[in-house]
């Protein structure tokens, strides 16, 4: 058995789409944010102003916190191989993803914040046995971002900001190889980034007393990967099967967001977001073998830049109680042929309802509900490859999520 296929097998494991895919973007940094379907850009006013949009920190008086965590349930089910329409279903999993930022107006013009949030991960479990288990069984990221930015109110009317975040991130992949006439092997790859940074700008309007516009822009992020491969598998072939220290170099996207936020009536409040995701910085994996045994190699993974479309309302039943309710549309940027296991995902729909309360003169709390609907997706022309002689992983996908959030602000 040839070294450069278990070589490529290591490489395409840890370039699975599931890493960086859309679905792996996590936008709950709030759980106000999260009941108007993200749709927050311009009409912030919480201390989670730091990761929307962090000019309007100089709209907000003396300091502000917010803690809390989003609760996230995903479900996948996948029928074939075409013709066969045999169900298998992803493991079901929850994962709790935290937010915590805080912001200090230090003078009149100027104000700073600082958090930290999960701006990816996720992960995807499949069965050790199951049919696709040759392109994925177990995938995990876990990311934080530390956020430090500084605002300044130009005009009593507008305001502009820019900073700075540090990353950290580590991977775990798991995947199974054929050893026929043997039993499986299977491959476990962990590897980790300490030190990432990327930075920030934005900028908010409020021309009118009922009208505001917002924007922010997020960079790039480069994470190069130091990574170990372990191999579990028959002892004959121990020799064959790749071990050692590698390395990976992969960019998460740049994001760019605009809002509009107009007060229609004095207890309504209506928003609108477009997110612009730079996904096509993600076009090609290159993994190295410090082993010189192990052939390196490129593969492409051609991702394609994409949109997210946000609305959300709001309505104050009293000064101390908020309805929230938003709708949002997000554009996947892998097409059909493309798509893996690791992350079944499609064009998918989001529809969340909350409510926002103020307990004390201080002390506030809001909750979030966010339903998510993939697209059903049915491949034809996979890429694919699922049995070592090269048969194609076509069927269908059919995916949801569950999200529950909860925020406690407090504010001095």
């Amino acid at each position: 058995m040839k070294l450069k296929i278990f070589t490529l097998f290591i490489l395409l494991s840890f370039g699975t789409g599931s890493i960086f895919a859309g679905g792996f973007q996590i936008n709950e940094h709030g759980s106000k944010a999260m009941g108007l379907g993200g749709a927050y850009t311009a009409v912030v006013d919480d201390a989670s102003a730091v990761y929307w949009n962090s000019a309007a920190m100089s709209f907000m008086e003396g300091t502000n916190f917010i803690l809390g965590t989003a609760i996230i349930g995903p479900s996948t089910i996948f029928r074939g191989v075409t013709p066969s329409i045999n169900k298998s279903s992803m493991t079901r999993q929850v994962f709790y993803v935290p937010h915590f930022f805080i912001t200090h107006k230090i003078s009149e013009s100027f104000s700073v914040g600082l958090g930290a949030s999960v701006p990816f991960g996720l992960g995807t479990i499949w069965e050790d046995d199951w049919l696709g288990r040759y392109l994925a069984v177990e995938t995990e990221l876990q990311t934080i971002a530390v956020p430090l930015v500084v605002s300044w109110k130009i005009a009593d009317n507008f305001s502009i900001s820019a900073g700075g975040s540090y990353h950290h991130a580590s991977v775990l992949i798991r995947q199974a190889v054929s050893t026929s006439p043997f039993e499986d092997a299977y491959v476990n790859l962990e590897g980790d980034e300490s030190s990432a940074f990327g930075y920030n700008f934005s900028f908010l309007w409020k021309p009118l007393e009922i009208l505001s516009v917002g924007g922010s822009f997020k960079s790039e992020v480069d994470f190069s990967f130091e990574g170990t491969a372990e191999a579990i598998g028959p002892d004959q072939l121990a020799g064959l099967l790749p071990s050692g220290d590698i390395s990976a170099e992969l960019t998460t996207p740049l994001n760019i967001q605009g809002g509009i936020g107009l007060r229609v009536i004095e207890q309504l409040l209506l928003s609108a977001d477009f997110q612009y995701v730079g996904w096509s910085s993600y076009d090609t994996l290159a993994v190295d073998f410090k082993d010189a045994a192990f052939e390196d190699l490129a593969e492409p993974r051609l991702y394609d830049n994409t949109f997210i479309i946000r609305f959300g309302a709001q309505y104050a039943i009293s000064d101390e109680l908020s309805l929230l309710g938003g709708v949002y549309y997000d554009n996947h940027p892998v097409e059909p042929e493309n798509l893996s296991p690791s992350l079944p995902d499609s064009d998918r729909l989001g529809f969340s309802i909350g409510v926002d309360a103020q307990l004390t003169e201080n002390l506030g709390v809001s909750g979030s509900y966010l339903f998510i609907r993939s697209s059903e997706v049915t491949v034809t022309n996979s890429t694919q490859e699922y049995t070592p002689g090269g048969a194609k992983f076509n069927g269908t996908y059919n995916s949801l999520a569950n999200l529950l959030s909860f925020s406690f602000h407090y504010s001095l």
